[in-house]
C-alpha cells in the first residue's frame, strides 16, 4: 500500500507500522517513521535494550520513543499538582502497556491550533514597503555611564502589515536593509516577518554610538524561531554589531582539556592554537585538521597525565606501548598526532627530546574496494524517497561524482537543451536517467522556492535564503546503508575498470582522474578478476 507525498505522483512512500515506536503513518529511510528517524540521528551511539518494554532499539536518556510517548500519556491521566505534570521521568519505569498512534501526529501537549485565516483580497492588506533609509547623520548623544551590563530584549509582536512601526532612524535605516535584503535573496514572508520583528525588538530605542551585542539576544532569537545569520548580516552592515560570543574552537578546545595535568593542559592547547591560528614560521592549519590532531592525541595524553605532570617526563617506551594497542589507520592518525605535539614542543624549548624521533609508522596498504552487491543496491533506491536524494544517487553511480562536487553544482552547469552537464570542470553528456532526475528537481526546486537567488543546483531550506552550496549533512540521506554515495562512486569506477580490462587511460579520460589514481582502481580492477590462489592443504603435504 502506497501514499502519495504532497500531491507528487512520482513520490511514493510506504505506508506501514514504524519499526522502531510502533506508529502507523508513512515511513522514512530504514522503515521508520521521521521521529525515530531523528532520534536515531542523534543516539546513534546509544543502542540498547530498553527497561520498560524490554527491546532493543535507540535509547534517550535509558528508554525508547515509545515509552517516552506512553510517559507522557500517563503524567497526563495521573498528575496531581504543577509539579506532577511537568516532570516526566518517574513515570518512564512504571510504563507497563503501550498505546499505539498514528505517525508524525502524535502532539499530546500541543493546543488546538485555529485555521489561518486564507490571504487575499479579503484578509489582511499586504506589508508596506519601507521608504528608503540611509545612515542617520552624527549627533551629539549622551555617553553610556556603565559599559558592560548585559542588556534585556523582550520578543517584539508588532505587525508592520497594520501598526506603524517605532520613530527610530536606525531602526527605519534597519528595516529598509532587510527589505532590500529580503528582495535580493528571495524571503519567504515568514522570514521576512521574523527579520522585522527582531530588527524592532533589538533597535526601537537605539541611540547614535550604541552597539549591540550579540550575547544579549542570540538565545531569544534561536528560542522564537528566528534566523540569526539575517539579523547579524544587517548589524554587522550598519556597524553597530559586537559579537562577544567565544570562538567555537575555544569552547570546543576547553572541553578536550578537561582531565589533562595542568602543565600538560597549558602546553597542549598553545599547540592547538599555533595548529589553529599559526605562529612564527608556522602556517596555520585547518581548524578540522587541529581538530582531528587533538583527538587523535587526546586519549594517550589522558593517560599520561594520571603519573605524569609535564610533556618532559613522556618517554619513547611510553609512546611505544600506546602505539602498541592501536591498528591500522588509528595508530597512524595517533602517531602523526603526537608527532606535530612535540615537534612542536621541542621548537618551543617545552621539552629536551622528542620522544617520537625515529618512530616509523608501517606500511601503508592500499584497500581492496570490493562491487556492491545487489541488495545493497537495492536498498539505496528504497532509501532514497526524496527527488533531491535520487539526483544525487544518480550523479554518484552513472557519473563517480563526489559529495563535494554535487554540492558545488550550480544552474549553469545543466544545459537540458543539449543533453550537457558540466562536473568538476568537464563536460559531459547527460544520459536519460540522470535527465530524468534533474527535470523532477528542477519542477520541485521551481514550486518550492520559486524566487531564490542561490545559483546552486541543490538547495534546501536554509541554503535557499542564501547564496551558498548545502551543507554536508543535506547530502547524508543514506545513513546506516553500506552504499552511501562515496560506495557509490566507487563502485562506478570499478564497474567502468573491470569493463575496460583495466587500462588506466581509459579510466583517466573517463572520470578526469590522475594518472597514480588511474593506475591504483586499474590494479584494484585486477586483483578482483584474478581468480584466488589456491589454498594448500595439509593432508598431503608435498614431497
Amino acid at each position: 500500500m502506497v501514499t502519495r507525498n504532497g500531491g507528487d505522483p512520482k513520490i511514493a512512500r510506504s505506508v506501514t507500522s514504524c519499526a522502531e515506536c510502533l506508529a502507523w503513518g508513512q515511513m522514512y529511510a530504514q522503515g521508520v517513521c521521521l521521529a525515530c528517524y531523528n532520534l536515531s540521528a542523534r543516539y546513534r551511539d546509544c543502542v540498547g535494550v530498553c527497561p520498560a518494554c524490554l527491546r532493543k532499539v535507540p535509547l534517550k536518556d535509558g528508554y525508547c520513543r515509545l515509552c517516552w510517548c506512553q510517559a507522557r500519556l500517563d503524567r497526563a491521566a495521573e498528575a496531581e499538582n504543577a509539579r506532577d505534570r511537568v516532570v516526566l521521568a518517574p513515570y518512564l519505569p512504571r510504563v507497563r502497556y503501550h498505546q499505539l498512534f498514528l505517525a508524525d501526529n502524535y502532539q499530546p501537549h500541543a493546543p488546538p491550533r485555529e485555521t489561518a485565516r486564507r490571504r487575499g483580497t479579503k484578509g489582511r492588506p499586504p506589508k508596506p514597503v519601507p521608504p528608503p533609509a540611509f545612515r542617520p547623520n552624527p549627533v551629539g548623544a549622551q555617553l553610556t555611564l556603565l559599559t558592560g551590563l548585559p542588556r534585556t530584549y523582550r520578543p517584539a509582536s508588532v505587525d508592520l502589515r497594520s501598526v506603524v512601526a517605532p520613530d527610530n532612524p536606525w531602526l527605519a535605516w534597519a528595516l529598509h536593509m532587510a527589505c532590500t535584503t529580503a528582495e535580493t535573496y528571495g524571503f519567504d514572508p515568514t522570514v521576512r516577518r521574523a527579520l522585522n520583528r527582531n530588527l524592532i525588538m533589538l533597535l526601537a530605542t537605539h541611540a547614535d554610538g550604541d552597539l549591540v551585542q550579540v550575547s544579549d539576544f542570540h538565545r531569544l532569537i534561536r528560542r522564537h524561531g528566528g534566523a540569526l545569520v539575517h539579523v547579524l548580516d544587517i548589524l554587522s552592515t550598519m556597524g553597530i554589531l559586537f559579537d562577544d560570543r567565544p570562538p567555537i574552537f575555544d569552547t570546543w578546545l576547553a572541553a578536550k582539556l578537561d582531565g589533562l595535568a595542568p602543565a600538560i593542559a597549558h602546553h597542549v592547547e598553545q599547540w592547538a592554537h599555533t595548529l589553529h591560528d599559526g605562529g612564527p614560521r608556522q602556517r596555520a592549519r585547518a581548524p578540522t585538521t587541529a581538530m582531528a590532531y587533538l583527538n587523535a592525541a587526546r586519549p594517550a595524553l589522558l593517560a599520561w597525565s594520571a603519573c605524569h605532570d609535564h610533556l618532559r617526563e613522556i618517554t619513547r617506551n611510553e609512546v611505544l606501548a600506546h602505539l602498541a594497542d592501536l591498528r591500522g589507520e588509528p595508530r597512524a592518525i595517533a602517531l602523526v598526532g603526537l608527532r606535530s605535539l612535540f615537534e612542536w614542543a621541542r621548537r618551543n624549548n617545552v621539552i629536551f627530546r622528542d620522544p617520537c624521533a625515529r618512530i616509523r609508522d608501517a606500511a601503508k596498504q592500499r584497500r581492496i574496494w570490493q562491487r556492491l552487491s545487489d541488495e545493497e543496491i537495492a536498498a539505496v533506491l528504497r532509501a532514497a524517497d526524496t527527488t533531491a536524494a535520487r539526483l544525487c544517487v544518480a550523479l554518484a553511480a552513472v557519473y563517480a561524482a563526489r559529495p563535494r562536487q554535487i554540492r558545488a553544482l550550480t544552474l549553469e552547469d545543466v544545459d537540458l537543451g543539449n543533453r550537457r552537464i558540466v562536473l568538476a570542470g568537464r563536460s559531459l553528456p547527460l544520459d536519460e536517467l540522470t535527465a530524468t532526475m534533474l527535470h523532477e528537481w528542477l519542477d520541485h526546486r521551481r514550486v518550492r522556492w520559486p524566487r531564490t537567488a542561490n545559483p546552486h543546483l541543490l538547495v534546501s531550506k536554509e541554503s535557499a535564503l542564501r547564496t551558498g552550496a548545502v551543507s554536508g549533512v543535506f547530502l547524508q540521506n543514506l545513513r546506516g546503508l553500506t552504499a552511501t554515495l562515496e560506495r557509490l562512486r566507487i563502485d562506478r569506477q570499478l564497474e567502468e575498470a573491470i569493463t575496460c580490462g583495466a587500462d588506466p587511460l581509459h579510466l583517466a579520460v573517463v572520470f578526469g582522474i590522475t594518472d597514480t589514481t588511474a593506475i591504483r582502481w586499474a590494479r584494484n580492477a585486477r586483483q578482483l578478476a584474478s581468480p584466488p590462489p589456491p589454498h594448500s592443504t595439509t593432508d598431503n603435504p608435498p614431497e
